[in-house]
């Protein structure tokens, strides 16, 4: 029986590696696209990054956060909202205390890094809670800007198109290393389909 030798089997070892890390690769930036980009779309929140050290080391400057509106809020929770009714400004800290006033809850919030509580905010400052974080990415995200869905995009095209590729290449390897009998075969199966009558059909 052939076998091929250690030095026959090493370039198809080499090539299938580099495939499986270049197919992670891109599976790693669409799920990357989704989290960043249609997830929070879909919950109704939106994608922040980190900017200060105030709450490391839950989350560190570069990180990226995404936060959804709830109807209400609780101690431990962390929450972005504005320091300042209006202003534009957002901070992420955690809710250390939730205070009863005329004008409903009010809520203490102070980061992980912190020595000292904000002042109280109320809800309407409150943009929402964060469900989740991907480190790093904030610094992508700041650099792509407002072209983060060119990411989503691009991915999705590279990782259909590696799907074609790696199919066709599939196909063409299993034909090339197909023996006399299964080339026949083959071309049987061909020229039945085209003209089936031919084979008593």
């Amino acid at each position: 029986m052939a076998t091929k030798s250690v030095r026959e089997q090493e370039p198809g070892v080499w090539r299938s590696m580099l495939k499986g890390i270049g197919f992670g690769m891109l599976v790693l930036c669409l799920g990357i696209a989704l989290a960043i980009g249609v997830v929070p779309r879909a919950l109704g929140g939106a994608a922040l990054t980190v900017l200060t050290g105030s709450m490391q080391p839950t989350y560190a400057p570069g990180d990226m956060v995404v936060a959804t509106p709830q109807e209400q809020y609780a101690i431990g929770d962390v929450v972005v909202f504005q320091p300042v009714s209006g202003d534009p400004t957002l901070v992420t800290h955690r809710v250390v205390a939730v205070r009863a006033s005329a004008d409903g809850a009010q809520y203490v919030t102070r980061g992980d890094a912190n020595t000292r509580d904000d002042d109280p905010i109320v809800a309407a400052q409150v943009m929402g809670k964060v469900r989740y974080h991907v480190p790093y990415i904030g610094h992508l995200a700041s650099f792509l800007g407002q072209h983060r869905l060119t990411l989503l995009y691009g991915a999705g095209a590279l990782l259909f198109g590696y799907g074609a590729v790696t199919l066709s290449l599939a196909a063409a390897s299993k034909r090339r290393n197909a023996g006399p009998d299964e080339l026949a075969q083959q071309e049987d199966d061909i020229a039945l389909a085209r003209d089936p009558q031919h084979f008593g059909g």
